[in-house]
């Protein structure tokens, strides 16, 4: 079984992915913060990431350079509504840094599953 670090600020959106995951049979670790994912962050146990950009106390961009650091192939997705700059200009900045895939919110939980599916058979490929 696979295990995903969450990390999303909006608690309402936080819940609902990891209910989807969950029934995927996915093992979600959650973090509402960029800090707090770092935190969470088990090298050896987590095979997924998946990171909004724009949050309190560490964003998205710094937790993928992170996080790349520790463990340089694991797959990250990165999600972002985009602030004041709209989310294009940040996601195009998660994908210089590693991002795998990009999904600008609003986006469809069905996308979402069919991308991690297809990254970790992809992870598994290459191990």
């Amino acid at each position: 079984m696979s295990v995903i670090l969450l990390v999303e600020d909006d608690l309402e959106l936080r819940t609902m992915l990891r209910t989807a995951l969950t029934r995927k049979d996915y093992t979600v670790i959650e973090a509402g913060n960029g800090r707090e994912a770092l935190l969470k962050f088990k090298p050896d146990v987590t095979d997924l990431v998946i990171t909004d950009l724009i949050m309190p106390d560490e964003d998205g961009l710094k937790v993928i350079m992170k996080i790349r650091e520790k463990k340089p192939g694991i797959k990250v997705i990165a999600i972002s509504g985009g602030g004041k700059a709209g989310p294009g200009s940040y996601l195009n900045l998660a994908s210089a840094l590693g991002a795998d895939k990009v999904f600008s919110k609003p986006f469809s939980v069905a996308d979402l599953i069919i991308e991690i599916e297809n990254l970790l058979s992809e992870a598994e490929q290459q191990s």
